[in-house]
């Protein structure tokens, strides 16, 4: 078993002796991606790729780089298309581009450091991904019933509280919440510091006062007692007095939410939908929601538009001929919030005609 904070080591694909090997190059290239200060999730993540790849070009013979082509390449994409997992679904198209964009970085690095004379999958088409909405967003009466299930009484039930205001106060991603400090959260400026979040990106976000009462609640009366051993600073602890694993994290969420009986599922990244969403509703630029989330492109942002039609519905019922009599009597009462409708899709229009003649994203979202 490793030691907290390590990896488990991978069994090695072939000859471990032979340094010309795919998987000596794909070692090679996760060194120079720790070299470049990469984070080890993304490196993490792309041999959790690449190693299916290399095991799937070994049983054809194939082991070195030099060997790959194009072709070759465009097989191993037929292969993940036709794929069926234990349950008998196919790889979702998600799936597979996660799967095949490693290997394009891969070969585009052995190509750049002349491990190769050239690079097979420079032009290999990734499938298109789906654009697709949140499938589950809270409304605000919805993320109170999840808020008022934590046994407020009890040690867990207080820490659980706090930590669910901070979610759906902040909009913070998982191991964003699971990585703050002690330090982190400036009570008096009503600040919460994301230190290295996605991207390794540094983004200060405000908190609100009630995620503040219960996160200071928690600090005097619960962490002491949960604090145990070496205490490394993180601000939200197990009853162990350590830091949560981030399985660990999404199941507990995940259970307030369905204890709820929304009919609705989810868990971190509910609470991420939810809060963008809504804030979209009550009138938010989209571009300070893209500063909440720590998106670095409005694009990314964007998809909380769609989400967020409350102002479409008003003018639907008001305008729809198949409205109900009383709503036709209403008519004229949704002026106002034709003219916003309308003045919010100018706006967005003319952001992204702005946006492809002279992009000014703040970098990939990592």
């Amino acid at each position: 078993m490793p030691r907290k904070g390590q990896t488990k080591r991978k069994a090695s694909i072939g000859d471990v002796r032979d340094g010309d090997s795919l998987e000596a190059h794909m070692l090679r290239f996760s060194q120079w991606a720790r070299e470049k200060a990469y984070s080890q999730a993304t490196i993490e993540n792309r041999e959790a790729a690449l190693r299916p790849f290399i095991a799937w070009c070994a049983e054809r013979g194939l082991t070195s780089p030099r060997e790959i082509t194009k072709p070759i390449l465009e097989r191993y994409q037929r292969h993940l298309f036709l794929y069926r997992k234990a349950d008998g679904e196919p790889l979702s198209v998600r799936s597979q581009h996660v799967r095949t964009t490693p290997i394009k970085a891969l070969f585009k690095w052995l190509s750049r450091h002349n491990h190769i004379l050239y690079n097979p999958a420079s032009e290999l088409e990734l499938p298109r991904m789906e654009k697709r909405l949140p499938r589950h967003v809270l409304s605000a009466r919805e993320v109170e019933k999840v808020l008022s299930l934590p046994d407020t009484a009890t040690a867990i039930g207080l820490r659980d509280r706090a930590m669910l205001e901070v979610f759906y106060s902040t909009g913070i991603r998982r191991m964003e919440l699971i990585h703050l400090s002690l330090t982190d959260i400036d009570a008096e400026r009503g600040t919460l510091l994301v230190r290295q979040g996605k991207g390794k990106k540094d983004r200060m976000v405000p908190i609100g006062e009630r995620a503040l009462h219960w996160v200071q609640r928690y600090r005097e009366e619960v962490r002491p007692d949960f604090a145990c051993g070496s205490d490394e600073g993180a601000l939200f602890l197990t009853t162990l007095g350590e830091a949560f694993a981030a399985g660990r994290m999404t199941q507990f969420v995940r259970g307030y939410v369905t204890a709820a009986d929304l009919g609705k599922r989810g868990s971190c990244h509910l609470f991420r939908h939810s809060m963008a969403t809504q804030m979209l509703e009550n009138g938010a630029d989209i571009r300070f929601i893209q500063a909440m989330l720590g998106h670095a492109e409005l694009s990314t942002t964007q998809i909380y538009t769609q989400v967020s039609i409350r102002m479409l519905k008003q003018i639907h019922s008001a305008t729809h001929p198949g409205r109900p009599v009383a709503a036709r009597r209403d008519r004229h009462e949704a002026s106002d919030t034709r003219v916003a409708f309308l003045a919010a899709l100018d706006a967005e229009g003319m952001r992204r005609r702005r946006g492809k003649a002279t992009p000014e994203g703040l970098g990939t979202d990592g």
